[in-house]
């Protein structure tokens, strides 16, 4: 595996000259279609870092695509996934495995290209371009079609004469592509329930053993951070998940059963307790308990004798 330091690739014409693809018909905004890359030769292997927005759908053989830590290799359905700026990029290209009939696309946006538009202030809220890439979009035929469509759209309006309506009409297509995105990973969550539910059940797993393991004191909550971690998940995914699957702080839910038990259980006074399950302060674990449980945790006790 190849780890140089990341190539940064400040500009959409940078990414063309490199990949040795003609000029770009619009410099900040750019669909480079799959069938570019049947010039490629042998192995090629490179680590990118880009100054701009990185959105493919993938249905290329020989081309594998590692960010996130992890790698993945395309071999199903369309498979979409985005890229922030900044995020490191290792595309490995194998010329033998490439077949001549390539489908898929890139599409390449520079910040500057939507700023100060309302797609600027909210392109942050879509989560998956933090996502990993084992973690992309996988579209079925209908879901490609009406993506291949917008992609059609945005192409067609910069190639077309550049007038003072353009760069709104392109971006109503981006932030189109987007929504759509996320309407299509909410059904991912949905129907991808076995391998979701496999994660959640890691979770429950993970989160008893980290509540049943004393030391809370010392190690406070588990942070989503940690969990992400642990499950090999991104952060994003994780908590996108929990709340399609679950509609509630997993983590929490797992605290107040324990309290429960000490409760009703045990003499700890509420303040050992909320100690005990790694609070600081007893009042923001008597808050905690109270806004799931709708009982202060000493009405909870009183309620068992």
């Amino acid at each position: 595996m190849h780890h140089s330091k990341p190539k940064r690739i400040k500009s959409i014409s940078d990414f063309h000259r490199l990949r040795g693809l003609p000029k770009p018909e619009h410099p900040l905004i750019s669909v480079i279609r799959a069938d570019a890359f049947t010039h490629l030769s042998g192995r090629d292997s490179m680590n990118m870092v880009f100054d701009f927005y990185f959105i493919a759908l993938k249905r290329i053989e020989g081309v594998k695509y590692k960010y996130g830590q992890l790698q993945y290799d395309f071999k199903d359905n369309g498979t979409l996934f985005f890229m922030s700026p900044n995020q490191v990029l290792n595309i490995e290209i194998n010329k033998q495995e490439i077949p001549e009939n390539q489908s898929g696309w890139m599409l390449l946006i520079h910040p500057d290209f939507i700023w100060n538009t309302s797609l600027a202030k909210n392109i942050h809220k879509y989560e998956f371009f933090d996502y990993s890439v084992n973690e992309a979009l996988s579209l079925s035929g209908k879901e490609e079609k009406i993506i291949r469509g917008i992609i059609e759209n945005i192409e067609q309006e910069y190639q077309s004469n550049i007038d003072k309506f353009s760069k709104q009409i392109i971006i109503s297509h981006i932030e189109a592509l987007l929504n759509y995105s996320e309407r299509f990973y909410y059904r991912q969550f949905i129907t991808r329930e076995k391998a979701n539910h496999q994660i959640l059940t890691s979770l429950e797993k993970l989160l008893t053993g980290y509540f049943n393991n004393d030391d809370l004191v010392s190690k406070g909550l588990p942070t989503v951070h940690y969990v992400a971690e642990k499950l090999n998940v991104s952060t994003s995914y994780l908590g996108s998940l929990l709340r399609v699957l679950t509609g509630q702080k997993h983590i929490h839910g797992k605290l107040i059963e324990k309290a429960k038990e000490k409760l009703s259980t045990s003499d700890l006074s509420v303040s050992e307790i909320a100690y005990e399950l790694g609070f600081e302060h007893s009042q923001s674990f008597s808050r905690l308990f109270k806004s799931k449980t709708k009982l202060s945790p000493l009405e909870f006790r009183t309620s068992f004798n």
